[in-house]
């Protein structure tokens, strides 16, 4: 059920532009009523803007009710004969509690929306009681209903602007990664389908990995994305569909990865025969970067395509891990590779520290990396970090304690990234992963050295499993 206090914090700080504005279909003030019904009927529509010289009405079923009450027959009768002029506006930047308010004042379903003179679309009554209630809801149908990569594009800053409603409304950080993963991959599903051809969306499996891939992303960040090509096929288009891809999400927000973990990058779009080469050196190879590429690999997630070339993947990869425990121990080491944060965990009310802490860093990436580490030893199938907790305590693989303390302390991370994130993007600065001493209150500094309390005793357990120490 939903929390009132959250609608109207919704209704208050939301704009009509934030809410699902359809298209509209105009006719001509002459159309005759049988000729429109037949336009609608092909469209899948309920109603038409009917512009008549300098008129502008519209045309619903619930006229076309009243149209056949008249004794003239619907073919000789023209639309401008029973819509209604003029049509009731309202501004995009407007509250939505004002389109609200001119509904229910007005008696009327729904509402042209401008933005100055132009003519933006119709908000519903119907869309606009969803918008309240259900934000993802709305953004999921611009999705869906995208014809073009530019209206997939508007999609995506819907996303953006349902985040921050969520977030100012009081929406566990959880829930918003749960429900934004969501909408990320129908978003790169439909773009997939909108830039690459037909053929090669049936041949292959679209990738998205890192956060993710782990449906633990808020925010925009880098791309991190691969292809799955069937063996055997080709398609002369692969590449200029990888860049159109790239270019099309670089345009959305998505900035590209500055290592190239994307789909332009031939070592990240391989055949399944190639892919398998590949987790093999990564596993038993030399190469430096193999365990934090594989690692990347591991939290992929099939988004487009055949899933199934995926699987097939991961259960190579499986099989390629069996009793390599030097392997694991050199896996599970680079939760290290960052210096843990002493001047926060030794942090006392009253100190003065200017040294910033990364978030991401020394907090969110060794929870992750080391939760990965013991997902992978005990071949735990799972993606997402609370998920993997859950399946190793299930397995024996990690104390229940722990493991509701590692939560937490992911859930705390979340969270005050988001809030600092969000902050800084509202004040005009990039949303960096570093938050300083001085911006934090009392409530955020305690919980978050609780949590790399936590991640300190996580690197602990890791050093004394896996015996690292000893490579």
């Amino acid at each position: 059920m939903s929390d009132p206090r959250q609608e109207l914090l919704s209704l208050v700080t939301a704009r009509v532009r934030d809410a699902y504005v359809r298209k509209p279909y105009t006719v001509d003030g002459g159309t005759d009523l049988v000729s429109l019904c037949r336009q609608l009927a092909e469209r899948g529509l309920t109603h038409a803007l009917v512009q008549d010289g300098e008129r502008l009405g519209i045309f619903t079923t619930t006229d076309l009710r009243d149209a056949l009450l008249r004794p003239e027959p619907p073919a000789a009768l023209a639309v401008r004969e029973v819509a209604r002029f003029p049509v009731l506006d309202v501004q995009a930047d407007a509250e939505v509690f004002e389109a609200l308010w001119l509904m229910v004042k007005h008696r009327v379903h729904r509402l042209l929306v401008r933005d100055g003179e132009r003519i933006v679309g119709l908000l519903g009554q119907l869309d606009l009681v969803s918008f309240v209630a259900n934000h993802s809801h709305l953004a999921a149908l611009q999705i869906d209903d995208a014809a073009s990569v530019e209206e997939l594009r508007a999609a995506a800053l819907q996303i953006d602007r349902m985040i921050a409603l969520f977030a100012a409304s009081g929406v566990h950080v959880e829930r918003i990664a749960h429900l934004v993963g969501e909408l990320h991959a129908r978003l790169f599903q439909r773009l997939w389908s909108l830039v690459a051809p037909a053929e090669l969306v049936a041949n292959s499996c679209l990738l998205v990995m890192g956060s993710e891939g782990r449906g633990e992303q808020v925010l925009k960040t880098d791309q991190d994305n691969a292809l799955i090509l069937r063996d055997g096929f080709e398609h002369p288009d692969t590449e200029a569909a990888a860049q159109r891809f790239s270019a099309a999400l670089a345009d959305f927000g998505y900035p590209p990865c500055p290592g190239e973990i994307m789909v332009t990058n031939p070592l990240w779009r391989r055949p399944v025969a190639a892919w398998r080469e590949q987790l093999r050196e990564w596993v038993m190879g030399h190469d430096a970067d193999g365990p934090m590429r594989l690692a990347i690999f591991c939290d992929a997630v099939a988004v487009a395509g055949d899933a199934a070339l995926l699987d097939g993947l991961v259960e190579h990869l499986g099989r390629l891990f069996g009793d390599h425990d030097a392997y694991l121990a050199r896996f599970a080491a680079a939760a290290e590779q960052f210096q843990e944060p002493h001047h926060w965990l030794g942090w006392l009310p009253g100190r003065r520290d200017d040294q910033a802490l990364d978030l991401k860093k020394q907090g969110l990436f060794p929870i992750v990396q080391g939760v990965r580490a013991l997902a992978l030893q005990h071949h735990v199938r799972a993606t997402g970090t609370v998920a993997r907790l859950q399946a190793l305590v299930a397995a024996g693989g990690l104390d229940a304690t722990l493991a509701r303390d590692l939560q937490d302390a992911l859930h705390l991370l979340m969270t005050l990234r988001l809030q600092h994130q969000l902050q800084a993007l509202a004040a005009g600065q990039p949303a960096g992963n570093e938050v300083q001493p001085a911006a934090l209150g009392l409530l955020e500094r305690e919980p978050l050295r609780d949590s790399l309390a936590v991640v300190k005793r996580l690197r602990a357990f890791l050093r004394q499993h896996f015996r690292y120490d000893k490579l």
